[in-house]
């Protein structure tokens, strides 16, 4: 415990005779050039800060454009999603052409694969819907007066 008060001592007494030193061998050239570093500081200070802001806001800008165009060059399944066209009934004029688009599927087999895309794009229509209508409940409840 001795040496730790003889270590608070010790820096106290260093500090005050360093501070006393200072102002003591202080001379009018030293004080007038402590005086101007001080004063360009203060003046060039909001300058410089604004100027690392811009260089900040242009960092920034780059980083956030270059995320973007990585998120727009990776499309994911969920950005596909709505974007599904139903093909039409061409089955007959497939075959007057002698033409397709897809793979050499059977009448029955596109049809089906058809039905279905509609049927999952019904379902996606109606749980929309009913989301929907569940929002417009709960916004109506809050209107009204409970007792």
């Amino acid at each position: 415990m001795d040496g730790l008060a003889d270590l608070a001592s010790t820096i106290g007494n260093r500090f005050a005779t360093n501070l006393k030193g200072s102002f003591t061998d202080l001379t009018p050239e030293k004080f007038i050039r402590i005086v101007i570093i001080a004063g360009a500081y203060m003046l060039l200070r909001p300058y410089l800060i604004k100027l690392g802001g811009r260089a900040q806001m242009k960092s920034h800008e780059e980083e956030a454009a270059r995320a973007d165009a990585e998120a727009k060059a990776k499309i994911s399944p969920n950005e596909l999603r709505g974007r599904v066209e139903i093909p039409e009934d061409t089955d007959e004029e497939d075959e007057a052409t002698g033409e397709s688009s897809g793979p050499d599927w059977g009448k029955k087999a596109r049809r089906r694969q058809r039905e279905m895309i509609k049927k999952l794009l019904d379902a996606e229509e109606r749980r929309l819907r009913e989301s929907q209508e569940e929002l417009e409940d709960k916004d109506i409840e809050e209107f009204l007066v409970k007792e």
